[in-house]
């Protein structure tokens, strides 16, 4: 899988199908339904949206799959599949509204769902199915039911199955999962079989567990004493981006996407070696190159950023679509005068220390140590240091994504800064980033981009930076 922008995405032009999710029995409707409480992330994503409906600079965002099927499309066995897929997993079976300030769902039982299919029509060239499946992933909206979207382009050779969700109700490792689910149940019910897929756990139960655990957290809790030294060395809650993106205070802008390839294959495997000599994993390596590239390019010699967390575990959640995904603060020195090997051993004791506090939730702990920021509704209050690192060579199906020739699109209207998804899959280590679009951030990327490169081709060579 490859994280890209679909508007790097070769799709041919072929007869395009849409699905959306239908249920004849709303229970979001009923006097008195049995309403849950959510998750802190899905909480606050609806809120956002909420309280920006409407506006005309409101940030809209999906996140989305493509994958391909070779051969002749069996149309009755891509229905089933689509279907079998909703029906698998709760949380695209939930309904949402704010009740007593707060989120909650009720999920519709997997009998309660159906699909209704739309025969689109031909199209005519790649660029314009490219605009097409664009404006298609951009009606998902947090506030409408259903919160996911799916359609095919078929053509005699082979299908182009695509599909988008909200954040609501999806991260980004749910999307190898959900090409996997499909495209799995897809070759079984083509076989006449039905699918043998693995145990998925109940989003539900996840949010449960979740507010148990820290509802009745306070500001004086000692489970927030990381977050709270983290935030007095910096004297921010949010970790800013070091360097200038040219952009001014409470202001977004429209967003640019892009991806790169670092290392191929083999480079990856060779930066791997490296790290794994200095005690470390590539991930902490390409963390370590991030924050040695900022200081060369005049940012502070202590790194300090985010960093998702994946909380599925290794159970039935690692099969599950949700938004689990945690984000913590992370902190490392990367002073000129500390080599390689130093700085590795200084982002491992991180990583570690930051995985024995990663039971607090990031919205929470923003919620009780930067109030006036939670209640600044509309984003970040500022451009933020953010670093994800995902290896794609790891998830559901990662064995059949390059045949399937699966990829993951991110999409986000406007921001104020600038963000790093780095993955790895077969072909090698690669960067997606998403940042504002000022003459600043494109020349700052750039030159930010280079400098890492050649820092990563250092580290790889000759264990150096």
């Amino acid at each position: 899988m490859l994280q890209v922008p679909i508007g790097d995405v070769e799709i041919a032009p072929g007869h395009v199908f849409e699905w959306s999710v239908v249920s004849a029995r709303m229970r979001a409707a009923d006097p008195a339904p049995p309403y849950e409480t959510t998750t802190y992330n899905q909480a606050k994503h609806f809120a956002v949206a909420h309280e920006t409906h409407g506006d005309e600079d409101a940030v809209c965002a999906y996140v989305a799959g493509t994958f391909e099927i070779p051969g002749p499309l069996d149309r009755a066995a891509l229905d089933a599949a689509l279907l079998h897929f909703v029906r698998r997993h709760e949380v695209l079976r939930c309904t949402f509204q704010q009740l007593a300030g707060d989120l909650s769902c009720d999920a519709l039982a997997p009998e309660d769902i159906e699909l209704k299919c739309v025969d689109v029509g031909p199209t005519g060239s790649a660029e314009e199915v490219r605009e097409y499946v664009h404006r298609f992933f951009q009606r998902v909206d947090t506030l409408s039911w259903p919160l996911i979207t799916m359609g095919a382009v078929v053509r005699d050779d082979s299908t182009t199955v695509f599909f988008a969700c909200d954040h609501l109700v999806t991260d980004g490792l749910s999307t190898p999962i959900a090409v996997n689910d499909i495209a799995t149940a897809y070759e079984a019910y083509a076989r006449g079989e039905e699918p043998a897929l693995p145990e998925v756990g109940s989003y539900l139960e996840f949010s449960r567990a979740q507010r148990a655990a820290t509802d009745t957290m306070d500001v004086d809790d000692e489970r927030l004493d990381h977050w709270k030294e983290f935030v007095a060395r910096g004297d921010c809650f949010f970790p800013p981006f070091p360097l200038d993106l040219g952009v001014e205070p409470d202001r977004l802008y429209p967003s640019v996407n892009v991806t790169e390839t670092l290392l191929h294959d083999r480079e990856a495997d060779e930066l791997a070696a490296r790290c794994e000599a200095a005690g470390g994993r590539l991930f902490m390596g390409v963390l370590a190159a991030v924050g040695v590239a900022l200081r060369k390019e005049g940012g502070p010699d202590v790194y300090r950023g985010l960093m998702p967390v994946n909380e599925r575990g290794r159970g039935a959640y690692a099969h599950t679509m949700g938004w689990f995904i945690n984000t913590m603060p992370i902190e490392f020195s990367v002073a000129e005068d500390r080599d390689f090997p130093d700085v590795m051993l200084g982002v491992r004791d991180a990583f570690a220390e930051m995985q024995r506090h990663a039971d607090v939730p990031f919205v929470k702990a923003w919620h009780l140590l930067a109030p006036q920021e939670d209640t600044a509704l509309r984003y970040w209050p500022y451009a933020v240091n953010f670093f994800s690192y995902l290896d794609f060579r790891k998830s559901p199906g990662a064995e059949q994504h390059v045949a399937r020739n699966a990829q993951k699109h991110l999409w986000v209207s406007r921001s104020n800064g600038i963000c790093f998804w780095f993955h790895r899959n077969d072909a090698g280590l690669h960067m997606n980033a998403i940042h504002v679009d000022t003459p600043q951030a494109r020349k700052t990327k750039h030159a930010l981009g280079t400098t890492l490169a050649g820092t990563l081709r250092n580290m790889r060579t000759n264990g150096t930076f």
